[in-house]
């Protein structure tokens, strides 16, 4: 029955529009300037409002003592960080929190769609930084600080990829912002500068390499981070080069390092490149390079909420590195929050604007101003299941979540092979092909074909829905003493999805403009606008997951296989949230090197795959009976040659540049 909300006393009532009045015939009478300082400190607002300055905005630059020694100079590295802030609150004794973008991309690389950099004036005050937050929240009572990671930009030192010196550049910062560490008013001077004008409440938030920092220094437990955003952003460095061993295609952390450093460090930082390329080898064993920037393994060292975004079909940043995060938040009880698009490696104030800008907003209110907002009583979740159109969920995964134990059977000489929840006898075999990649493979499932071995059920009489992350464990006995897997997730049947194999991912950006927040000369508010990109399919592949068979017993050292011994390995998925819908058939595929994604063997091996011991551990709502539910009564169909439609081609993982 509808909940009954109490009406308040007529005295109460009255006394409120009483108040009201007051309030607006004050308003009235204020100069803009008293009227702006009335609004903002009207107690317990709901919402911070645009009362300050944009324009009248304090522009300054901070160095701030890392305390490393990085680029081996004999002074320690000091990083820049460039700051805009409301001058209003300082002059009436109140002080503001932070949010904060750390990013190496400020000079080299740009920021957002339109690949925005930083530009000074010739005090070296900063005029333009990139992006939209510093328009929007600025007026809003925020400070906004932009951090150039050491070794790039303005900032000494080197870049050592995720590790201590790029964490050590952001969190120097927020010891700073709470009065811990030293600023100073330039690179090499002797003059310092406190942080008088913040609370120390700071917000850390940025896409790709940026939203990896906030992760990074989140994991340190450092105090005053109150709330990380990280988008499209990397847990773990050693999965976004390594696949279990199986190298990630395309370069290296070294490479990585060149890319986005400065002059000075370009000179003065070969020692750490040379150990960027040392502790990485491509036989993709775990070292303590990885170790070092393994984020997940100190989730429990983080106090700060935790707000993820990510693409769902990111194959720069792949959703494993959001699965295992948020799995490890989870744990420990870290208060959390997300959104999943079907986009690949996309920022949501590209395909979701308004509605992100005003989620944002609300989340920093509530996590640094304290408003109650009723954003934390809201679903945990929000998905996008088809080209903008969205749904909730009020717990990810949902409660009902449980794994469902699928189990490959052989395939006849009427087609491929299917996938059941009882355990099947035989084997399959494949001879891994280099040149072939997942869209190959899902595009002749009806087909057998020597490169893979395809598991399909019958069409589904009830929708199913997958949430969270999966595994896939394979027994296979390989002909040569190299070997790659991989194992794919594909729903069968027509539908209209985001091309993210497109250049764009999943966007087409458009020549209109939208305005988000309050712009100068020097610094527009005004950002190009999107729209979704789409493409008719007739299958979508939606989670993957890759391994080298040498990697069974261990991370840490491959070794050569015996041909003709069994091995088993299982292999981590990519985390998801999709749904097949009723009428469309589940897919498993196994093969072998999935192009552009993995690094092919140096052999190419055949593999028979023992059926027994292989089976799919799927994360689906409502579990093994929801699976049995959606088979049941449904009729094998008779699989014929036809050749399936996806999208065109998989995004090679790009190493250079991240963001």
């Amino acid at each position: 029955m509808p909940t009954r909300i109490p009406l308040p006393a007529r005295s109460t009532i009255w006394r409120a529009l009483a108040t009201a009045v007051v309030a607006v015939l004050t308003a009235a009478f204020l100069t803009p300037t008293a009227a702006r300082a009335a609004t903002a400190i009207s107690p317990a607002p709901r919402e911070s409002r645009p009362v300050y300055s944009y324009a009248h905005a304090v522009r300054e630059s901070v160095w701030v003592d890392t305390g490393l020694d990085e680029d081996g100079d004999g002074r320690t590295d000091r990083v820049a960080a460039d700051i805009v802030r409301p001058s209003e609150p300082a002059r009436q004794g109140r002080k503001v929190p932070v949010i904060m973008d750390a990013s190496p991309y400020y000079s080299c690389c740009g920021r957002g769609n339109e690949s925005q950099v930083k530009t000074y004036d010739p005090q070296g005050r900063v005029v333009q930084m990139p992006l939209f937050y510093d328009n929007y929240f600025v007026p809003r009572g925020y400070a906004f600080v932009g951090v150039d990671l050491a070794g790039t930009n303005r900032s000494d030192g080197c870049v050592d990829v995720g590790g201590r010196s790029d964490i050590q550049s952001a969190k120097a910062v927020v010891d700073w912002l709470n009065g811990r560490a030293t600023g100073y008013t330039s690179r090499a001077g002797t003059k310092t500068v406190r942080a008088g004008w913040t609370d120390g409440r700071t917000g850390m938030i940025g896409k790709s390499w940026d939203g990896t920092i906030a992760n990074g220094v989140a994991a340190t437990g450092v105090q005053g981070l109150r709330t990380v955003v990280p988008i499209s952003a990397i847990s773990s460095w050693y999965d976004y080069y390594v696949a279990q061993g199986a190298p990630l295609y395309d370069g290296g952390p070294d490479e990585l390092a060149g890319y986005v450093e400065n002059d000075a460090a370009h000179a003065h930082c070969a020692a750490v490149r040379k150990k960027l390329a040392d502790g990485s080898p491509r036989s993709g064993d775990w070292t303590p390079l990885w170790t070092e920037r393994d984020y997940v393994k100190d989730a429990a060292k983080v106090r700060a909420s935790v707000f993820l975004v990510h693409g769902m079909q990111d194959l720069n940043v792949r959703t494993k590195h959001l699965g295992q995060w948020w799995d490890a938040l989870a744990r420990h009880g870290v208060e959390r929050k997300i959104w999943l698009s079907q986009t690949g490696h996309v920022d949501p104030f590209d395909y979701r604007r308004g509605a992100w800008v005003d989620t944002l907003h609300r989340w920093f209110d509530h996590e640094l101003l304290g408003y109650d907002n009723g954003i934390d009583r809201e679903p945990m979740a929000d998905i996008e299941r088809h080209p903008d159109q969205w749904v909730t969920s009020r717990v990810w995964p949902p409660r009902t979540t449980g794994t469902a134990v699928l189990h490959p059977a052989p395939g006849t000489r009427a087609g491929v092979g299917t996938l059941g929840l009882r355990p099947a006898r035989g084997t399959e075999t494949f001879t891994d092909d280099p040149k072939l990649s997942e869209t190959d493979w899902a595009g002749r499932l009806t087909t057998p074909t020597p490169e893979k071995a395809g598991f399909l059920t019958a069409p589904l009489t009830h929708d199913l829905r997958l949430s969270g992350s999966a595994t896939v464990t394979v027994t296979a006995t390989p002909t040569t003493a190299s070997a790659h897997l991989s194992a794919v997730l594909v729903d069968v049947g027509p539908d209209t999805v985001r091309d993210y194999a497109d250049a764009g991912e999943g966007i087409t950006t458009l020549a209109s403009r939208s305005c988000w927040g309050e712009s100068t000369a020097g610094d527009s508010a005004c950002f190009k606008e999107t729209a979704a990109r789409t493409a008719r399919v007739d299958y979508t592949v939606f989670s993957r997951g890759w391994a080298d068979l040498g990697h069974y017993a261990s991370l840490g050292k491959g070794v050569p296989l015996t041909p003709g011994r069994a091995y088993t390995m299982t292999l981590r998925l990519a985390a998801t949230d999709h749904v097949v819908p009723k009428g469309h058939r589940l897919a498993l595929v196994i093969a072998g090197t999935d192009r552009d994604l993995i690094d092919p063997p140096s052999t190419k091996p055949t593999l028979t795959v023992f059926l027994p011991g292989t089976t799919a551990n799927l994360p689906l709502v409502g579990g093994a009976a929801a699976f049995a539910r959606a088979t049941a009564g449904s009729a094998p169909v008779r699989p014929g040659p036809a050749l399936l439609k996806g999208v065109r081609a998989t995004h090679p993982a790009r190493h250079v540049p991240l963001g």
